[in-house]
Formats: structure tokens, C-alpha cells, sequence
């Protein structure tokens, strides 16, 4: 027996990456998964792979270019299955062209990089949240980024909007903690996603490591358990929690990555 079964569960922008690892955990433990997510020849790839291994999931769509499906689709889901249990919002993104510091930023590209962000929340979570009837229960798992917990040289508008992820699932958590809803969040560090990996050469990395207690990139399996553990009876007391995956990310003193430098020079 799986610790989600019977548990009907939307994860947004699943494809791949931190998505897809979220989707296949989930469904391991025996959710049935709606892989919400704009590429549907993809999706069913992943639809028939986790099928295959034992597991639920269908597809249902999610589109960032259509603000119309982020409600919709948790909608077209409460009306299939008549309830939502669980509820994954993984979408985030910025477009490093016009994402820079304040004094670069242009203003209408900021305001459409943040809203952007958090209305694929907001939208998804009030959608669930009117779905839900009496005496039944909802995990909602918000992932935003560390990068939404310490200030940074960049991406003001990606940071911002995170930073408001994580405001926003603690305002959730306390309006509707009554009403049998929990909410949560998952702050992951620098994980080797093929997103990253492709944009990041090997010297930086080796040089970002050193910011890095644990001396290496995350997984997405390792978000995936995080979301696990939130989505599950293994959180049943706890809401409005933030839970930053980063191996240490922010942990030390600021000469940290100097002594660690230090160090590696003898």
C-alpha cells in the first residue's frame, strides 16, 4: 500500500524537471496524477510511463501563455473525478532577456514576469480551495526557490515573485486551516535540472559549489520526496511550512565560499 492511494492530485508544469520527478513520486505511492502541462504528445509519454510501472495518471491542460487553464484545469479535474486532494504548483519561470537588477529592469516586464508567477498559483489554489466540500481535506504544495529567501545581483522579478509564493502560501495556510486545507512550500536550491545544466558550464559550476555546504547540485527526485512529505499524512499538523531543499544554500557566514577557496588552495 502506497501512502497517497485512493488520493486524486494535479501537479502543474510536469513534464520534466522538478515536475515529472513530483508526478512519478506521487504516483508511486499511489495518487492517481494529472499531469497538467501545455505539451500534450509529451505528457502522454509520461501518462504511459507511469502506467506502465503500476501506477494512475492522465493529462489535463496547463498552458502559462493561457491564464484561463490555470484555474481550468483544477476545475476540469474536481468535475472528472469530483474531488481534489492534492494539489502541486510547480509552474515558475522568467526569461533571463529582460529579468535583471531594478536599474535594468524594465518596469512592464517586471510586473509581467511576477504576476505571471504567483497568478499560477493563486489561480489553482482558489480554484481548489472553492472545490472543496465539506469534511474533506486538501494539500496544496506551492515550489518556489531559495532564490525567494536571499536577495540577489539578478532575476529581481523571478525572486520577488517567489518571495511572494512563499508570502502567499502562509496566507492560505492560516484562512483555510479550518476548512481542512493545508498549505506548504518547497524552496529548492540549485538542482540539476536540464534547464541548468544546459545553461551553466562546468567551471561555473565547480566555482558555485563552493556557496554550497554540501558541495553539489540537488536532484529532482529530491524535491520530489519534499513534495512527498507535505502531500502525505507524514505532515498532517503541519501548514503554512517552508522548506528550503539546498543543501545548505545560505546556511553560512558570507565568507563561507572564500575559506572554502581557501582550503582547496592549501
Amino acid at each position: 500500500m502506497g501512502m497517497l492511494d485512493g488520493k486524486i492530485a494535479v501537479v502543474t508544469a510536469s513534464t520534466r524537471g522538478i515536475g515529472r520527478a513530483c508526478a512519478v513520486r506521487l504516483a508511486q505511492e499511489g495518487a492517481k496524477v494529472y499531469v497538467a502541462a501545455r505539451n500534450e504528445e509529451r505528457s502522454q509519454e509520461l501518462i504511459d510511463k507511469i502506467n506502465s510501472d503500476g501506477g494512475q495518471a492522465a493529462y489535463v491542460r496547463f498552458d502559462a501563455s493561457d491564464h484561463a487553464t490555470y484555474a481550468g484545469c483544477v476545475n476540469e479535474v474536481l468535475k472528472a473525478e469530483g474531488h481534489l486532494d492534492i494539489l502541486v504548483n510547480n509552474y515558475g519561470a522568467t526569461d533571463v532577456k529582460r529579468d535583471f537588477d531594478v536599474e535594468h529592469t524594465n518596469f512592464e516586464d517586471f510586473q509581467d514576469i511576477v504576476m505571471d508567477n504567483v497568478r499560477s498559483v493563486y489561480d489553482t489554489a482558489q480554484a481548489a480551495i472553492k472545490g472543496l466540500a465539506a469534511g474533506e481535506e486538501l494539500s496544496i504544495v506551492n515550489i518556489a526557490s531559495t532564490g525567494g529567501v536571499y536577495p540577489d545581483l539578478s532575476r529581481e522579478a523571478y525572486g520577488l515573485a517567489k518571495a511572494a509564493i512563499i508570502r502567499l502560501t502562509k496566507d492560505i495556510a492560516i484562512q483555510n486551516a479550518r476548512r481542512g486545507v493545508r498549505c506548504n512550500v518547497v524552496c529548492p536550491g540549485s538542482i540539476a535540472t536540464d534547464a541548468l545544466m544546459d545553461n551553466m558550464s562546468d567551471d561555473f559550476i565547480k566555482s558555485f559549489l563552493t556557496t554550497i555546504p554540501m558541495n553539489r547540485l540537488g536532484e529532482a527526485s529530491e524535491i520530489a520526496d519534499a513534495v512527498l512529505f507535505y502531500a502525505s499524512g507524514m505532515s498532517s499538523y503541519v501548514t503554512g511550512g517552508v522548506m528550503e531543499v539546498g543543501g545548505g544554500t545560505g546556511l553560512g557566514s558570507p565568507m563561507y565560499p572564500l575559506y572554502q577557496m581557501m582550503e582547496a588552495r592549501g
